[in-house]
């Protein structure tokens, strides 16, 4: 038997779909498993045993003729049954050109008549974790195995660049005790903490309770991350903005922190595959949407009269829902998680396999 996987677009809810992906993988434990994908995503999902292989697809939007070429690839590998993560309208097309027997979604976007085994959707303005309904996909394909446990794997490269990059700055020593901080995040600038905000934890993180703190960023955070820096003025506040960039980097870097503290952004699940604790910075979101039941995951959001608004960039002009969140208040839950205790975990070199999750 061989499955096609349609998965989700954005980082964070590939990382989600990791629950619903392991127990088709352990339902059709003889099945060859194709993920179809963006290109990103195989740096997330790169170490994972949760797929066979993948095939990458070209950018969001209307289907291009990179993706028609990709559809003429996906009919001829035959696919018995296709899951489609995404709600789109164009993933169901894409999997009917594939020819796939049997096609599994939600009946939404007027694609119900491109599927076999249409699962009834939920109201859209009822907001409903994420992760349960990409279970409930799982269920529809008769999985019983439905833990909510989301997984993660690094490579033995990620784990070297990681190694390189706190060698090339601290070559005396790798800090055992650190702290990362995502401000990033692709949805838009409401979800963004200020980033003098960002700087003074950073600041109090290095200097009250004595550790190294790295900044993470993607390409287009390069900036902020560096102003972070510059604001925080403390040496063992770091970021990489000046590293390749590399999804598999910021993985390992997760990896191996003692606590991540996050805006509501795709790095923000990386944290519980590797058992990190997590701070998430809400704000324009509602939390229900993207609550993964991880029990060592703190979520503070400052409550407003016109939120949480969904929108990418506040409305009103005034972002209190993100300023308003105090430092004070992030770092009461930074000593409340790293108070008790020393590190967890030592950085493993670059001859070290990963653990299984």
């Amino acid at each position: 038997m061989k499955i096609a996987l349609f998965l989700p677009n954005w980082i964070g809810d590939a990382v989600m779909a990791t629950p619903a992906m392991r127990a088709i993988r352990r339902h059709f434990a003889d099945a060859e498993i194709v993920g179809v994908m963006r290109s990103y995503l195989a740096d997330v999902l790169a170490g994972s045993r949760l797929l066979d292989r993948c095939v990458l697809l070209d950018s969001p939007g209307r289907i291009r003729g990179r993706e028609l070429v990709a559809a003429w690839r996906l009919r001829r590998e035959a696919f018995d049954l296709a899951v489609l993560f995404p709600n789109s309208f164009r993933s169901g097309l894409l999997a009917w050109l594939a020819g796939a027997k049997r096609r599994v979604g939600f009946a939404r976007d007027g694609r119900a008549w491109l599927l076999t085994d249409p699962v009834p959707a939920t109201p859209r303005h009822e907001p409903r974790p994420v992760l349960d309904e990409y279970l409930r996909l799982a269920r529809a394909l008769g999985c019983t195995d439905l833990s909510r446990t989301m997984e993660l794997e690094t490579t033995p490269e990620d784990e070297a660049a990681l190694c390189r990059f706190w060698r090339q700055r601290e070559p005396s020593r790798i800090p055992r005790r650190i702290v990362c901080l995502n401000p990033g995040g692709a949805y838009g600038a409401a979800k963004h903490w200020p980033s003098e905000s960002f700087a003074e934890l950073a600041r109090r993180i290095a200097r009250e309770l004595n550790r190294a703190v790295l900044v993470l960023c993607g390409p287009a955070e390069r900036a902020t991350a560096r102003r972070i820096v510059e604001q925080a003025g403390h040496p063992h506040v770091l970021s990489l903005a000046d590293a390749p960039p590399s999804i598999g980097l910021t993985k390992a870097a997760v990896r191996v922190c003692e606590l991540l503290v996050t805006t509501d952004s795709g790095p923000r699940h990386f944290a519980p595959p590797f058992n990190v604790p997590v701070v998430t910075l809400f704000g324009p979101t509602h939390i229900a949407w993207s609550e993964t039941f991880y029990g060592r995951a703190v979520h503070l959001q400052q409550p407003v009269e016109c939120g949480p608004c969904q929108n990418r960039v506040c409305p009103e002009g005034h972002h209190r829902c993100m300023r308003d969140l105090t430092v004070e208040r992030v770092f009461e839950q930074v000593v409340a998680i790293l108070a008790p205790g020393p590190a967890r975990i030592r950085l493993r070199s670059s001859n070290d396999r990963p653990a299984a999750a």
